[in-house]
């Protein structure tokens, strides 16, 4: 498996193909370079002390991002659109965990500003639109919350094998994701990085942080032939955008 092309897809499959590679799928990432390695961990340096905080974790998928939350001290509730990936996340975390499934095309089941930050772990991506998803995170935190996201970087999106893509055009692309064993037909949405902040900035966000980390040093050890790959050429892309106060988008 290509370490650059793992990522989550909680919008673009049906919600029955999903369940059925969902055990597959966490297994295959709960240790992998990309997500153990880089982009959990990004997530997690930049939400900083989570202590005392209400975070939605939104696609959280079998919950490994909400375990480390939790482990931090947030207060974590989960939605994912897969009922089987919820089902391991609630054996990750426990028959008390406040987990919900649902899509984030969808209305969210939760009141207004009822969450301190949200985080969107590699889930925007496959939605052709941002706007309903991101008015409803919006809508869900409180004034000066923060949206932590993750998406493909533009230099993966537009140099993808095989695809001679209008940067400025938002598109979408196809491909095959394998793994344990598996074959997965994906579909992401490529945009420029301009149309993602001015989605962000439509649905009244202010950004504050874009962010193009590197891998934990410590999987060159893990990861010899991949790490050097990842570590010399972008794979995402990480956003920190806060509710504006007094704007719940339009």
């Amino acid at each position: 498996m290509d370490p650059l092309t793992g990522t989550k897809e909680t919008t673009g499959t049906t919600e029955n193909e999903y369940d059925r590679f969902a055990e597959v799928y966490a297994e295959a990432t709960e240790n992998s370079l990309v997500n153990a390695y880089y982009e959990r961990p990004a997530v997690l340096g930049l939400a900083g002390d989570v202590t005392g905080r209400r975070i939605l974790d939104a696609g959280c998928g079998a919950g490994p991002l909400s375990a480390a939350l939790t482990e931090r001290g947030a207060e974590v509730t989960g939605i994912d659109a897969s009922a089987a990936m919820i089902a391991l996340a609630r054996r990750r975390l426990g028959d008390g965990a406040d987990l919900h499934v649902g899509d984030l095309g969808d209305p969210l089941p939760f009141g207004d500003g009822a969450f301190d930050d949200v985080v969107a772990s590699l889930v925007l991506h496959y939605l052709e639109d941002w706007g309903p998803a991101l008015a409803e995170l919006r809508r869900v935190l409180r004034p000066g919350g923060r949206l932590i996201a993750s998406v493909d970087h533009p230099f993966v999106a537009y140099t993808h094998p095989g695809t001679r893509p209008d940067y400025f055009a938002t598109s979408s692309y196809a491909f095959t994701w394998e793994f344990g064993g598996r074959s997965l037909p994906m579909r992401l949405w490529r945009r420029p990085i301009h149309a993602m902040t001015e989605a962000f900035v439509a649905a009244g966000f202010r950004v504050t942080a874009l962010s193009e980390p590197r891998p934990d040093p410590a999987a060159r050890a893990l990861f010899p032939d991949d790490f050097e790959k990842l570590a010399t050429r972008p794979c995402f892309l990480f956003f920190v955008v806060e509710a504006a106060a007094g704007s719940a988008g339009r």
